[in-house]
């Protein structure tokens, strides 16, 4: 099963590779990171997809927990969360194509971001499966190239109120 992770660590130097270190030395894969400042400048929040059994993961967040810069783990797995990714993705089109290859961005809610006389470069946001859904469309066309950011997750706005302890400072 999948699971997404947040941990909130201090700030600093050698903190990712903490984490990615131990998950690496329980032999996990990382589907995605993602890794940002939060609204406290001093506070990092990373963002992990990884795949395994509840209970060993249940004790890589007692692990994570335990790390020297770590200042909260939460599962976000069995939460109602708002989950969002970014992909950027080039496509070949031909003359006939094209229009095409511009309606399914519009369908998706994407933007154009870049076009020269063999590719477009297509911008699209939304939860994962929305970007696994847009490739799966586009790749009868040729992907050229493609990076996506990996998952950002949230707790659901009305989740918040009973958490106000959680706020870190």
């Amino acid at each position: 099963m999948k699971h997404t992770i947040a941990v909130l660590v201090e700030n600093q130097y050698g903190a990712f590779n903490r984490v990615a270190t131990m998950f690496s030395g329980k032999g996990f894969n990382i589907h995605s990171i993602s890794i940002g400042e939060t609204e406290v400048p001093e506070v990092s929040r990373m963002t992990i997809v990884t795949e395994g059994e509840d209970k060993i993961i249940e004790q890589v967040v007692k692990q994570l927990n335990r790390l020297i810069d770590t200042i909260k783990v939460i599962d976000l797995t069995g939460q109602t969360r708002v989950e969002r990714e970014l992909a950027l993705i080039t496509v070949f089109y031909q003359k006939g194509t094209r229009a095409e290859i511009t309606n399914i961005c519009e369908i998706f809610r994407g933007n154009i971001v870049d076009i020269n006389n063999k590719t477009l470069t297509l911008e699209i946001t939304g939860p994962p499966d929305k970007i696994d859904a847009v490739v799966n469309v586009l790749e009868p066309y040729g992907i050229k190239e493609m990076a996506r950011s990996g998952t950002v997750a949230l707790k659901r706005g009305e989740q918040l109120k009973h958490d106000k302890k959680e706020t870190v400072v």
